[in-house]
């Protein structure tokens, strides 16, 4: 049973990306506000008939919980990105990967939603351009050779865009249905305050909604983290140099764990320097997670990253933060081997798959 406190504010969000972004979605349903998916006519179907299904470890136990949809306070429908309409929504949240963003369908929504100058929380890994322009001082005309199609982000007003690390890990497992997910590491979406203090406040609400939420008396993992400072998410960048694009080997993909672990040294040096790079932009030492604190969540991470998995599986175009990594350290005169390996490595693959 499912109980909260929420305020008087019934927030509407529609969140392109039915996959990660349920996991988002059922957080704000538990709170009482009200999801639409963007998603593919295949899961539409599926999600509108019997709703999603997110299961999740509560602290304290040791069997975990299913978590549906139908049986929140907020209410849920799916539909195709031809039948979005962005000015019926307060806040529009991206949780598709960043080369599904060129298909025609999901391209023109975009530029409705542009148009629309509703707030955008992106949760990819891969930040939007109009989120970078937000950095002072960085040439982001520079780095449009790092997105699948950065054309797609035109027309975007920066101010209206801000980013959340997608920090917890979940992932759809192969023998569930397509509205099925699963939480491996129950850690919190940390956002970054939006350049308009309305668009912010309403962040502040989902946040305490989301907090105020209890599942049998019991507290529920996954909040919403609001931070003023628009480098908070960036943190995540050096969690993924290390970890997740390092499961991409010469050879047969590998766990994060072992990517981390199996040469601990290297993981610290990689992780180290991403985080200076970091800072050279702006951010402060406290808007970056410790490295053994990453480590050691790093442990229980036994699967290879959800990039790693698509390039085994034969994708031709990933969410490239390893080279955006790359290119904006170029931009500042800076350069790591290991670095370089890992986007070497990575377009190795993906060059092997579309010759495929």
């Amino acid at each position: 049973m499912v109980c909260l406190n929420i305020g008087e504010l019934n927030v509407k969000i529609l969140i392109l990306g039915a996959s990660y972004g349920s996991l988002l979605s059922t957080k704000l349903l538990m709170a009482g506000h009200d999801v639409t998916l963007v998603c593919l006519p295949e899961e539409a179907d599926l999600i509108n008939a019997e709703g999603t299904v997110v299961r999740m470890t509560l602290r304290g136990e040791d069997a975990p919980r299913l978590i549906r949809s139908g049986d929140q306070p907020g209410s849920l429908n799916a539909l195709t990105p031809p039948d979005a309409d962005p000015d019926a929504y307060d806040l529009i949240a991206l949780a598709m990967q960043e080369p599904q963003y060129r298909a025609a369908p999901v391209r023109a929504l975009l530029g409705r939603i542009a148009a629309s100058r509703k707030p955008c929380l992106s949760i990819m890994n891969m930040p939007p351009l109009p989120y970078l322009q937000r950095i002072e001082g960085l040439d982001t005309g520079a780095l449009t050779d790092c997105f699948t199609d950065a054309s797609v982000w035109d027309g975007f007003d920066p101010g209206c865009m801000s980013l959340c690390s997608p920090d917890p890990q979940a992932f759809r497992p192969p023998e569930e249905k397509l509205n099925f997910l699963h939480v491996g590491l129950p850690t919190n979406f940390k956002a970054a305050a939006f350049a308009d203090d309305a668009h912010t406040a309403i962040l502040r609400t989902l946040e305490a909604d989301i907090a105020a939420v209890r599942l049998d008396g019991k507290d529920v993992p996954v909040k919403l983290r609001l931070h003023d400072s628009i480098f908070v998410p960036l943190a995540k960048w050096s969690m993924l140099l290390t970890g997740n694009y390092r499961c991409v080997t010469r050879g047969e993909a590998r766990a994060i764990r072992e990517a981390v672990h199996g040469d601990i040294e290297q993981s610290r040096a990689i992780y180290s320097w991403v985080d200076a790079l970091a800072r050279s932009l702006g951010a402060d030492a406290t808007d970056q997670v410790p490295f053994e604190k990453y480590a050691n969540a790093a442990q229980s991470l036994l699967k290879p990253s959800s990039a790693a998995r698509a390039i085994y599986a034969g994708a031709k175009d990933i969410e490239r933060v390893d080279k955006l990594v790359q290119a904006i350290a170029a931009s500042r005169g800076l350069q790591l081997d290991a670095v370089d390996e890992i986007v070497a490595t990575v377009d190795a693959k993906l060059a092997a798959n579309r010759a495929a």
